[in-house]
């Protein structure tokens, strides 16, 4: 089965099951897919990372596709250049290493089946004769065409005569094509070395960056130990910093400590405890997570039982608190996300993004993809773990996730909540929703959702229209502002999927979130 943001790209990951490739095979292909059709929010110019479980040896693997600043970019030029306070979103010093092909390689490499050639032939073959761009993606490509790709340099490469197309409306990128088949037949060198190379580096110097042909050539990604903590008889897994998957398990090991039974799921009561477990666990996210090559970060202290039981202990059943702060732990030993399980029951949990929709929306001219700003995630601040330095990963929103069964390791199914800093909020209320109440997929994913805004850390509090207003006002008497959200701004409670396996029988049950195109397709 797959389950993506796109029918298309679902469908292409099916058809990759059926010619006998692994989950990391359609993973790839949906990724590869969803780069032609929702190129609002991924591409080859952003980022991946991948959580595999291989059925044979009842292990999860994870992957880290993310790309480096610079060589050239230091604090130090931010601060000659007038830049030292903030970034603009969209400023070409945001552009780090694109690492999303690199991770596609290195993920077939290990787990694939197919050649890369076969993996990429559907996504080159829409890219070339066209597909019909869906409802949600033409509201938010509609939205860039008239900001960011208008100013961007070469960013009108991504519209239609300045526009983009129409719901329905059949759209043609032979330039991406055109990158597929040099990546296809070339593999990672045809990205990261030569004409593709050259290309980036031109535009990134034409807009005022200084990414070059080095930064790109010595682009590595990483395969790394997943982190985990157990909730309700499952093992939840993330992909360890530089990504947020940590804050989601701080927080689900907060939450184990309450007894939610009783508690109406969609009442001030419960949802004022997940939003004050959230608000801790992205506090001490802020302060930890950073690139683990540049700092040290206490991943068994933060994740014990020992330190959530104490950090439990500040929330307050009855009211917010008034200001988090970050704890410390014991010294103890837009965005896309899909999924695919095969056959066999490997599962690849999968995350791609350009980070702001279309990133910086630079285009390397004739290639048909935009260039991600992820690097708007460093912090400024030179005393902070996550302070921008040459070569540094920055802190990184997306985050696939994956669940095990406690007891015998069997794959309970792949995860994942798309949606810059919602993204664990997303993971801790699904869990809940799944392993708490017992919802199946699509029921965990249709519940209406909280996003605290605008990155965890202050109180502001978004509420998906859906909530009881009696629940609204209960919350604001609580001392949480909040704010009802609906239509299209629904889309900041991100967009996930989800696929789970019946340890029993093997049957596979999956859901698409509504608040995007796509669907989720089993194999026949």
């Amino acid at each position: 089965m797959c389950a993506s943001s796109q029918p298309l790209a679902s469908a292409v990951g099916v058809s990759i099951l059926n010619a006998g490739g692994s989950a990391s095979d359609a993973g790839v292909a949906m990724a590869a897919a969803l780069n032609v059709t929702e190129p609002t929010s991924t591409g080859l110019g952003g980022d991946m990372f991948a959580l595999y479980y291989q059925a044979s040896d009842r292990q999860v693997y994870a992957l880290n596709g993310s790309g480096r600043a610079p060589a050239a970019l230091s604090l130090a030029r931010l601060q000659a250049e007038g830049l030292g306070a903030a970034l603009p979103p969209a400023h070409p010093y945001t552009i780090t290493v694109p690492g999303a092909c690199g991770g596609w390689v290195d993920l077939l490499t290990r787990f694939g089946r197919l050649p890369l050639t076969a993996v990429l032939a559907p996504a080159i073959e829409l890219a070339e004769t066209g597909f019909p761009v869906a409802p949600i993606t033409a509201y938010f490509w509609e939205r860039s065409a008239q900001n960011l790709l208008a100013r961007a340099v070469n960013g009108r490469e991504m519209t239609i005569d300045g526009r983009a197309p129409q719901t329905g409306e059949i759209f043609r990128n032979p330039g991406l094509a055109r990158t597929l088949r040099a990546i296809a037949e070339g593999g990672k060198a045809a990205y990261y070395e030569g004409e593709i190379a050259r290309a980036i580096v031109a535009v990134v110097a034409e807009a005022g960056g200084c990414l070059t042909e080095a930064d790109l050539a010595g682009h590595a990604s990483t395969w790394v130990e997943p982190i985990s903590v157990e909730y309700q008889g499952l093992r939840i897994w993330e992909c360890p910093p530089n990504g947020q998957g940590l804050a989601a398990l701080i927080a689900l090991n907060l939450m184990k400590g309450f007894d939610l039974a009783g508690m109406d799921a969609l009442g001030a009561e419960r949802l004022h405890l997940q939003i004050e477990a959230m608000r801790l666990a992205f506090a001490d996210a802020f302060r930890f997570i950073a690139d683990p090559a540049f700092s040290t970060i206490p991943l068994a202290g933060l994740l014990s039982d020992e330190y959530a039981a104490e950090r439990r202990k500040l929330i307050n059943s009855k009211v917010a608190l008034p200001q988090v702060k970050h704890g410390k732990p014991p010294a103890v030993s837009d965005t896309v996300y899909f999924c695919a399980v095969d056959e066999t029951g490997n599962a690849c949990s999968f995350i791609a993004s350009n980070y702001m929709g279309f990133g910086t929306g630079i285009v390397p001219r004739g290639w048909g993809f935009t260039l991600q700003n992820r690097g708007h995630n460093f912090s400024l601040d030179p005393s902070s773990p996550n302070a921008l330095a040459p070569g540094k990963r920055p802190y990184h929103t997306i985050i696939p996730a994956m669940a095990t069964h406690s007891s015998s390791g069997e794959l309970h199914g792949p995860f994942g909540v798309m949606g810059g800093f919602m993204q664990p909020q997303g993971h801790l209320q699904v869990v809940i929703g799944m392993q708490n109440d017992q919802l199946d997929p699509q029921a965990a994913l249709d519940r209406p959702r909280f996003c605290l805004t605008p990155n965890g850390i202050h109180p502001q509090v978004a509420l998906e229209e859906g909530i009881p207003p009696q629940t609204v006002a209960r919350l604001a008497e609580m001392g949480h502002p909040v704010e009802m959200i609906s239509g299209m701004a629904r889309a900041m409670f991100g967009r996930g999927q989800i696929i789970l396996r019946n340890p029993r029988t093997g049957v596979l049950c999956a859901g698409s979130d509504p608040r995007a195109d796509g669907c989720a397709i089993p194999q026949v």
